[in-house]
């Protein structure tokens, strides 16, 4: 409704017609940069998102760059791409707070400067899809400013847009390396290069011999055991032993007698005060169980505020008696950063990251364990040593893969193939930003030997981000799959382990198609893989054949 100038830029006042609420913008150019801010101010009270700023019009023949898990790319022109609405606050939304458009070569990108109630949806307009940025309210208000930074960009197309974001997580203090966590924890050497085993099977230590004689000798054991079988593990080179753990679901035990079981990690005794309720006082629905007779029971959400505590009992208990080395906090980062309404522990979605990010501090350096956490987020990197999902796109893994992770597939849905390891859609965004900081992994439903058919392909995506395989198998598996299991394992560990400290520099696309794909680390390693059907031709005269690889200088 009205627009000054002021030092670099505009103030707007604006109105809101959705709300009938005031607000003011200032638009400012940021000194001799190809940059400018847009921030959002105001006492507005709202309920639902507001958008602004409007997005950015898209060209055919161009590419949306979006972080969501490792990375994605969609043509803008590409008629049957699914729209998604993505949250910045949770490792199932973007796991970094940016986005952009690319020709290949020149693009734009945005930053949001302030991601805790922010949003993107990926929409199409003309035909063409775009990304818009959209502001939640905090407990019903604006809050506080909200700021997103838009960036432009002659060169260098996404990997270009990466660093630009490396440049902002660090100075944001989002970035620490595995470096430096190895000093602080030499356990951490462990995790470089090993394979993360997801099994159950009582004698593990006579399975983890078998498999090291195999070949497959550094193993992130996941699938716990008792003090002796931990003990047995931590005497064997090469192995970190590690367990699963939550602090989020927790069952009103009225249910119990309707269940088939009760979840041994559900933090029964935080029922019903320490769960979130939402704005109506009524208590958060979380994970869902199928009760004996068919009926569905969720789970309650433990406020972020309430979890410290039983998470310091349980772990200082838990350790007392078996000497893990790692340990796994299932859903922290996947799960939203939440409100809370709740007379006695009211919180911001800001308190909830905050209280999340204290939670697995407490693990990672006041347990001293190497901790991994589920799908992913960049707010936790200084905290955290691995991502369990973080290569694992969560829109397109198979159906009911977080409930059903045992089960093999021998058919591949679709959206698994074009997506999921489609090698033209995705992207190593993560590791242009954080591969020397976290390692990244598959999602425990969506592991390497999940889709026999893709599992060579698989491999291929490890090898060529340098990140190590996860395999979920028992007994009988391993026995039946033993070579194919090696065979994974010296194809993707051995550069996963020598490049784990060392910054991605680049990621090329070497032919039209995008089947021939190329990443290359500070440490002077290349690696060069062929996701395509036909043997492709290197400039040095190399033939490399389909589904095939070639590392250099390791």
């Amino acid at each position: 409704t009205r627009a000054e100038p002021v030092a670099g830029g505009l103030r707007l006042a604006l109105h809101h017609i959705e709300s009938g609420q005031t607000l003011a913008a200032t638009v400012r150019l940021e000194g001799d940069l190809p940059e400018l801010t847009v921030a959002l101010s105001g006492a507005a009270t709202f309920s639902s998102p507001i958008r602004f700023p409007h997005p950015f019009v898209t060209e055919p023949g161009t590419h949306l760059v979006v972080p969501l898990n490792e990375g994605i790319s969609y043509p803008v022109d590409e008629s049957d791409i699914p729209t998604l609405r993505l949250v910045a606050y949770g490792g199932h939304g973007i796991c970094m707070a940016f986005w952009g458009v690319t020709d290949g070569t020149r693009g734009q990108m945005a930053i949001l400067e302030t991601p805790d109630d922010a949003t993107i949806d990926i929409a199409r307009s003309a035909g063409l899809l775009h990304v818009a940025p959209g502001w939640d309210p905090q407990h019903g208000r604006l809050g506080y400013d909200r700021r997103i930074r838009y960036v432009f960009l002659d060169h260098g197309g996404h990997v270009a847009i990466a660093k630009r974001y490396r440049a902002h997580a660090i100075r944001n203090g989002l970035f620490k390396t595995l470096a430096q966590k190895r000093e602080e924890n030499p356990n951490t050497d462990l995790l470089l290069g090993a394979a993360n085993v997801w099994s159950w099977e009582k004698d593990a230590p006579e399975l983890v011999k078998e498999m090291q004689s195999a070949g497959i000798g550094r193993i992130l054991w996941s699938g716990g055991g008792s003090p002796e079988t931990i003990r047995a593990l931590n005497a064997m080179p090469g192995v970190l032993t590690s367990r699963y753990d939550i602090y989020q679901d927790v069952m009103d035990p009225a249910n119990f007698p309707s269940l088939g079981g009760v979840h041994g990690d559900w933090v029964t005794e935080a029922w019903p005060q320490d769960i979130i309720r939402t704005t109506s006082g009524d208590w958060l629905r979380g994970w869902a169980v199928r009760g004996t007779k068919g009926d569905w029971y969720s789970c309650g959400v433990i406020c972020d505020r309430q979890a410290l505590p039983y998470a310091r009992h349980r772990i200082a208990a838990d350790l007392a008696a078996r000497p893990f080395r790692a340990r796994f906090i299932d859903t922290t980062t996947a799960a939203p950063w939440h409100e809370c309404y709740h007379p006695d522990h009211p919180m911001t979605r800001s308190q909830s990251r905050e209280w999340k990010m204290k939670l697995l501090e407490l693990v990672s350096s006041g347990h001293h364990l190497v901790t991994g956490c589920e799908t992913g987020h960049d707010a936790a990197v200084p905290y955290l040593h691995y991502f369990e999902g973080m290569l694992s796109l969560g829109p397109f893994r198979v159906p009911d893969s977080g409930r059903d992770t045992a089960r093999i597939w021998t058919e591949v849905p679709e959206r698994v193939a074009r997506f999921q390891l489609g090698h033209r859609y995705r992207l190593p965004l993560w590791e242009l930003v954080f591969h020397e900081c976290v390692v990244a992994q598959w999602y425990w439903g969506d592991y390497n030997n999940k889709l026999p058919a893709l599992w060579e392909k698989r491999d291929l995506f490890n090898v060529l981000y340098a990140t190590p395989p996860m395999f979920m198998f028992n007994r009988e598996l391993w026995q039946q799959e033993r070579e194919r299991f090696v065979r994974s394992y010296r194809t993707t560990c051995p550069v996963a382990r020598a490049v784990a400290c060392a910054e991605m520099t680049d990621h090329r696309f070497l032919d039209a198609t995008r089947d021939v794909q190329q990443t290359v680390f500070a440490n002077g390693v290349t690696v060069t893989v062929n996701f395509g059907g036909q043997p492709h031709r290197l400039p040095d005269g190399t033939a490399l054949a389909p589904l095939g690889v070639i590392v250099s200088g390791m």
